[in-house]
């Protein structure tokens, strides 16, 4: 039943992660990936080639991400990528087409991707080989990027393309602005004799 190749028994240490990750929490699996203790990766994230796989402090995954690192993959400090997400460093579309996709063809092509520092990557989308994503850039959800992101810029789209750019005073600004609702809205918690959480309480609907 079980193949004994170098290839089956590569392949079945992923699925053996995989399935030992499914029973973590996600700081938990984080750790078991040898991953920064300030990582969080969330359920029935994949991780291919984890070897090549660099990853700063305090990152985020989203469910049912697929993280490619087999061309070579970092990500910077305090990124989070989304749910659904896919990062591609390698393609093989040469070798359908040449009708030759066989394990170990040489018409596989990989190239790195390198998101900053500082990202945020919205849910669904795709990040394809060779990309730089410059740190505190935004990919908005449901985005497909096929080119290198600029720092400090906000990309939406298939294909993205740029749609603002911001500054560190900008962020400064929307920083100070968003703090200061959370604290409004733990103000008004606490006066309803609601126990004070992390972040922002819910808005009640009879507020809005």
């Amino acid at each position: 039943m079980f193949s004994a190749d170098e290839r089956s028994n590569r392949l079945r240490t992923g699925i053996l992660d995989d399935f030992v990750g499914g029973l973590l929490n996600d700081v938990e699996r984080a750790r078991y990936l040898g991953l920064p203790e300030t990582t969080r990766i969330r359920e029935r994230t994949k991780i291919v080639s984890p070897e090549n796989l660099v990853m700063g402090e305090h990152c985020w995954i989203g469910e049912n991400t697929v993280l490619d690192a087999s061309g070579g993959l970092e990500i910077g400090d305090h990124t989070s990528i989304g749910l659904n997400c896919l990062v591609f460093t390698h393609s093989s579309w040469l070798a359908n087409m040449m009708l030759e996709n066989h394990p170990g063809s040489d018409l596989i092509e990989r190239k790195p991707v390198r998101i900053g520092k500082g990202c945020f990557i919205g849910g669904n989308s795709v990040i394809m080989m060779g990309v730089t994503i410059g740190d505190c850039a935004t990919v908005n959800p449901l985005s497909v990027v096929t080119k290198d992101v600029p720092a400090y810029s906000l990309v939406s789209g298939n294909p993205a393309r740029v749609f603002q750019r911001y500054d560190e005073d900008y962020l400064r600004a929307e920083a100070e602005r968003v703090r200061a609702e959370n604290a409004a809205l733990r103000a008004e918690a606490q006066a309803r004799g609601e126990a004070p959480v992390w972040g922002a309480p819910a808005r009640r609907r009879d507020a809005q």
